[in-house]
């Protein structure tokens, strides 16, 4: 199975029109959206082309397709005008031996809940990630619309066990394999 992975995208149609792009272009089997979909939120500036409905428009074209988390900008009201369920706070997959815990970010469980070659993925940062802590490992797409850290405009590609961090342009420019946890 093939699963698209982005996080962030706040309301940016300039940014979720080039999501749309790679994802036509990638085929996923899924998208996986870890939150923050259609709110900039007080903190961050207003992304590129600022525009919710715009964004509404594309995801919905694809909803049969979206698993998605709830971020902390997304709200009942989101869901009203989304047609793919968001307001959940996390979602669990399997992949062979390894449990995928996908959730926003901004509220992560303590990691003596998880075991050993279990990972925990996640946006809200905005920053890419690919760190253990304590036997688990931390994933971070970093963020469709508003990246941090000089880091790129981004998602991610789970094929099989591998990862692949991706920029808007589609270029790898990191990669990890779950078998090497």
């Amino acid at each position: 199975m093939k699963i698209m992975i982005a996080s962030d995208i706040h309301g940016s149609e300039q940014f979720c029109k080039k999501l749309m792009t790679a994802y036509e272009k990638e085929n996923p089997d899924k998208l996986l959206l870890l939150g923050d979909i259609l709110y900039h939120g007080p903190r961050n500036a207003l992304p590129g082309e600022y525009n919710p409905k715009g964004v509404i428009e594309m995801l919905n074209n694809i909803k049969d397709k979206i698993m998605c988390v709830r971020g902390n900008c997304d709200t009942e009201v989101d869901q009203m005008v989304l047609e793919f369920p968001i307001l959940s706070d996390y979602c669990i997959i399997y992949v062979k031996n390894h449990l995928i815990y996908a959730t926003h970010g901004h509220h992560i469980p303590d990691t003596s809940l998880f075991s050993k070659n279990d990972v925990v993925l996640h946006g809200h940062t905005h920053i890419p990630k690919c760190e253990k802590e304590d036997d688990v490992l931390f994933l971070n797409p970093g963020s469709v619309s508003i990246p941090k850290n000089n880091s790129q405009n981004s998602y991610m590609i789970l094929e099989d066990t591998h990862l692949y961090w991706k920029n808007l342009d589609m270029q790898v420019y990191n990669e990890f394999d779950l078998e090497n946890m």
